[in-house]
């Protein structure tokens, strides 16, 4: 089984009570959202990487249409790479900020190209990824320009690889950091590998991709960003955010 990125030391009890409340999180909110869920992809990992580029700060339907039509006009990624960058942009009008994505979707590629050995090459599989520790595929996407923990997990995890490494998105985060699970000046993506370092290290990847998908949700339909529910929430006898809130209601 591939090896999870460490995190900072914690003190041992400290770590353990983080750890056994994130297992909680993890049984409540899977049993409340329906796990475990249906992977929504199948693509190969150059293309999860490419969707995954696509995403950023943009909403699903978006992103998707965006990808579909990307594909559309231009059916190989060599083809992308080698276009028109305005013709990419208008390819991606779909998603936000085309205009950014367009030559930065075209540099990866032609990053990937060249560690093929050729930058006139097709940019090659990165199936390779499978055979290495996930540190190590990590750190070789995350060392493109532009790949960040969070698209570099997206990658192994939703594509056809199925790795387990495991993303976190604003909602995961905001709901991590309610319950304590993370700091409150902790960002998105130093907190994946401190979130990633509190799961079980032999766990599949179906129970981390259950693990994101139910946090993701909770933040979703029940732990908004303003005016989160908690009144109805199953996590509020160990949320300290949660007992905040609720102790500042009125009393029916």
């Amino acid at each position: 089984m591939p090896t999870r990125r460490a995190a900072p030391a914690l003190p041992s009890a400290d770590f353990d009570a983080l750890q056994a409340k994130a297992l909680l999180a993890h049984q409540r909110l899977c049993a409340e959202y329906g796990a475990p869920f249906l992977f929504f992809s199948t693509k190969d990992p150059l293309s999860e990487l490419i969707s995954a580029l696509l995403s950023h700060r943009t909403k699903n339907a978006d992103s998707h249409r965006a990808y579909q039509q990307l594909r559309a006009t231009y059916p190989t990624w060599e083809e992308v790479r080698d276009a028109p960058t305005l013709d990419v942009q208008r390819a991606l009008s779909a998603c936000t900020w085309p205009e950014q994505k367009a030559p930065r979707i075209q540099e990866v590629l032609r990053e990937i190209s060249r560690r093929c050995g050729d930058e006139n090459l097709p940019p090659c599989s990165l199936d390779f990824l499978a055979e290495r520790p996930i540190p190590e595929a990590r750190a070789w996407l995350e060392s493109i320009s532009g790949v960040g923990p969070k698209t570099s997990a997206a990658t192994l995890l939703f594509s056809c690889l199925r790795l387990p490494a495991m993303p976190v998105d604003s909602h995961h985060h905001r709901v991590a950091q309610r319950l304590g699970l993370i700091g409150p000046k902790v960002g998105e993506g130093p907190a994946h590998a401190l979130l990633a370092a509190l799961l079980p290290p032999d766990w599949t990847a179906q129970q981390v991709y259950d693990h994101h998908e139910a946090l993701m949700y909770h933040g979703q339909k029940c732990c908004y960003f303003h005016n989160p529910a908690c009144e109805r929430c199953v996590m509020l006898d160990v949320c300290p955010h949660g007992q905040a809130v609720m102790s500042k209601k009125p009393q029916a």
